[in-house]
């Protein structure tokens, strides 16, 4: 779709102050990677200015989202020398001059601090730039800061204001600053869907790619467990950690796809035989004309798949009844201690985690003992002891379990591994693309899974077996909050759902026009805790009265 095909979104219905400017005359409303690069290619304005419009809109409206945590003071510096490279030779980066955010998870060793929102790194000096952030820079692109997220990727919690970070403040959903951002990678998403930069990168453990690029109205991409590397970011689980991106298009988080994409010989999960990268990526971005043989199961909004030719499908995941809370929400520790993808999580966590500290200089924060330790030191800023802090009713209660738990990979660990692998993949997602067309005797392979499933429990089955996944915004609720469409398939299978993922994006816009544009509404709210998805009220006294899936969402 062609920027003259979008919906235009008068600028006198927002919030002055959220008003996107032009630069050099020319409009950057919903401004992609393509389009950026034929602004650079056609001279109408240099790598240095638009790095500094990005800079500037971060400074205009970050102080009402707080979804970035920190700018880069080297970034116009970087920006003036590609500037200058692109004047004697050819560029070939693939993101050459993109502005970019980076999670305050995922290290850069320059000017800038990687804490994971927590004022107990501050200061810290990581060893090296993180993988992805070394494939960034030689991509070519400027990375303009860290964005703001849930405090240790919330796993320090289990009841928790999410989105926010003792250090970086609370994240705000655009589209009503009261309301939540949705998963721990809730800066990085709410920066693209707000035109604060064109890609971010985020990390998931369960849901906190897809949960904020869902709420937030943006493209995620959470690859396959190993497609891109770890090593340098923040850990929490090295059977579920990945490291993705968000785009405002399927080929904008595909292009900052491609650029991260790697084998790495610091993560080794990175490097194993069967492991496969089918990159470029962006080569499989396709058009509405490709559903003419696409199976999926949908919801009403494929009406629009059905007249572009495709058949929906209804099938079912084998395993859901034992895998899933009865009320389809959210929840990593369901199954109990041997079943359960919390036991794999806090043993990981406390090996992975104590690991990356021990690695940092000019720090006395070592370990995990530490964390905790400065924050009953801190307690009125990091909250340790419950209702210290509004932020966070629980204090700091998950952290304390993986502390007592000590790493241990023992038998409960084996078995839950065991079992929520077998049951997310051979009886979940592998067993749901695996069709019986009983009319015809026959089993058919599906092109890819779609959920409609804003409350996460659908992204638990990719999040579990490592798999991918990717979601697209198809809509407003009515509350005007975006809505989503995820879809799921087999692992090292990004490529299949970059194609089918862009097709229907394709022949959603066609039918109903460009995605949802942020409306700022309530653009001074300042509430904590944040209101979850269910809230139906102004503000509440507790969190603990909204939806379960909210004060439960432990989402890394």
């Amino acid at each position: 779709m062609s920027r003259l095909d979008r919906p235009y979104v008068p600028r006198h219905d927002l919030p002055c102050k959220a008003r996107l400017p032009k630069l050099n005359g020319y409009d950057l409303e919903e401004l992609t990677v393509a389009e950026l690069q034929h602004h650079y290619h056609e001279g109408h304005f240099s790598i240095e200015a638009y790095t500094a419009f990005c800079l500037d809109r971060i400074r205009v409206l970050n102080p009402y989202l707080e979804a970035v945590i920190e700018t880069n003071p080297d970034a116009l510096n970087i920006a003036r020398d590609l500037d200058k490279e692109r004047l004697v030779k050819t560029h070939t980066g693939s993101l050459y001059g993109v502005p970019v955010l980076v999670k305050d998870n995922i290290a850069t060793k320059d000017q800038m601090q990687t804490t994971a929102g927590s004022w107990a790194l501050l200061g810290s000096v990581a060893p090296e730039d993180a993988f992805v952030v070394q494939r960034l820079r030689q991509e070519g692109a400027v990375i303009v800061g860290h964005a703001n997220m849930s405090e240790w990727a919330s796993v320090r919690s289990k009841a928790y204001s999410t989105g926010y970070s003792p250090r970086g403040g609370q994240v705000r959903n655009p589209f009503d600053l009261r309301r939540t951002p949705f998963g721990s990678s809730s800066g990085s998403a709410v920066a693209v869907s707000a035109n604060l930069v064109p890609l971010a990168l985020g990390t998931e453990t369960d849901t906190s790619i897809i949960g904020p690029a869902s709420i937030n109205g943006v493209v995620g991409i959470k690859p396959t467990v190993g497609l891109t590397s770890r090593s340098g970011v923040i850990p929490i689980s090295e059977s579920m950690d990945s490291v993705g991106t968000f785009g405002r298009t399927v080929a904008d988080a595909a292009a900052g796809l491609d650029a991260i994409v790697g084998i790495d010989e610091r993560d080794r999960f990175t490097a194993v035989p069967e492991r496969q990268q089918n990159a470029p990526y962006s080569r499989y971005i396709s058009s509405r004309g490709d559903l003419q043989d696409c199976k999926a199961v949908a919801s009403k909004v494929f009406e629009a798949v059905r007249e572009a030719g495709a058949t929906i499908i209804e099938v079912d995941l084998p395993s859901v009844e034992e895998r899933l809370d009865p009320d389809g929400g959210w929840n990593w520790e369901h199954g109990g201690p041997d079943k359960s993808e919390w036991t794999v999580a806090k043993v990981e966590a406390y090996n992975s985690i104590n690991a990356y500290l021990g690695r940092l200089t000019q720090t006395a924060i070592k370990s995990l003992e530490d964390v905790v330790e400065y924050n009953k030191q801190n307690s009125g800023t990091e909250g340790a002891a419950p209702r210290e802090v509004p932020a966070f009713p629980n204090g700091q209660d998950n952290l304390l379990e993986i502390m007592e738990w000590g790493g241990r990979k023992d038998a409960t660990y084996h078995s839950a591994l065991k079992h929520i692998q077998k049951q997310t993949r051979t009886n979940g997602i592998d067993a749901a693309l695996r069709y019986t067309d009983t009319e015809n005797n026959a089993v058919v392979e599906l092109d890819a899974l779609l959920f409609c499933d804003r409350r996460g429990a659908g992204q638990q089955y990719a999040a579990q077996a490592g798999y991918p996944i990717i979601c697209i915004p198809i809509g407003l609720d009515e509350d005007g909050l975006p809505i989503s469409l995820s879809i799921q398939h087999s692992v090292w299978k990004e490529d299949q759902l970059i194609k089918w993922a862009s097709a229907i994006e394709d022949a959603w816009n066609a039918k109903n026009g460009w995605r949802a544009i942020p409306t700022f509404k309530h653009l001074t709210a300042k509430n904590i805790p944040i209101l979850g998805l269910g809230a139906r009220v102004a503000s509440r006294s507790s969190m603990l009265d909204d939806d379960e899936d909210e004060h439960k969402h432990h989402t890394p």
